[in-house]
């Protein structure tokens, strides 16, 4: 089955599948949600990581990662960033609200934050050690794989003696979606943009490539796309 229509400025679909953007949220910075915004939404409400006070990881500072902030300051939770880049310790604190950052090189940093999460939000979407991850949550605490990796390693005994989770969660359903964009509009959340004409797409795949964005790019198609007639 092929779907078309993605780069069109009008396309017919299943008013099943639609969602209604509230009017507070621009469409240019509120169309990324769709994706990123609900991948990390939904594991943070199905998977109980919602509450006021609870302390939740984000693994990883990129375009689900810089939303799944967002959204767990907005539900009162405190945020620590986890991330291979010191270079982003600034945005996520000063830019984006996280309460702390951990930079995962530093043994000394893990070391000191050994049981203190309820839950983590790992966006990472390339192969990456568990193990440091996990000993971050407390007893009963819960990792949840959102970014995809084709395959990780499990370690097993840490997940016994822990009574940890590791799960997976893949975007959420039109309900759900439509809860996510009710709350961002009630909270003023976006997604952080820019927005490109239709032009310059392949380079913003070739920047995309070097993580050279912050955190999404968005293709003004109605005001760049050329017809063909």
């Amino acid at each position: 089955m092929k779907t078309y229509g993605g780069y069109s400025d009008i396309i017919v679909v299943d008013e099943h599948f639609t969602v209604r953007i509230p009017d507070s949220l621009p469409l240019d910075a509120c169309a990324p949600m769709l994706c990123a915004g609900i991948s990390v939404y939904s594991p943070l409400r199905s998977h109980g990581l919602d509450k006021p006070g609870m302390h939740v990881g984000v693994v990883g500072l990129g375009g689900l990662g810089h939303m799944a902030v967002k959204f767990a300051k907005a539900m009162g939770v405190k945020v620590t960033v986890i991330s291979t880049s010191p270079s982003k310790k600034k945005d996520a604190i000063e830019r984006l609200g996280a309460d702390t950052f951990l930079f995962s090189h530093d043994p000394d940093e893990m070391q000191s934050a050994v049981s203190t999460l309820d839950g983590i939000i790992d966006t990472v979407t390339g192969f990456h050690p568990l193990l440091p991850l996990l000993g971050l949550l407390k007893y009963n605490g819960k990792l949840v794989i959102v970014g995809g990796p084709d395959k990780l390693e499990l370690p097993v005994p840490l997940l016994l003696f822990g009574a940890k989770a590791v799960v997976g969660c893949f975007v959420g359903g039109m309900k759900e979606t439509q809860d996510m964009l009710n709350f961002a509009a009630e909270h003023n959340i976006t997604a952080d943009i820019e927005t490109i004409s239709i032009d310059n797409a392949n380079t913003a795949l070739e920047r995309l490539e070097k993580g050279d964005v912050r955190y999404r790019f968005v293709i003004d198609v109605g005001n760049t796309l050329k017809s063909s007639s």
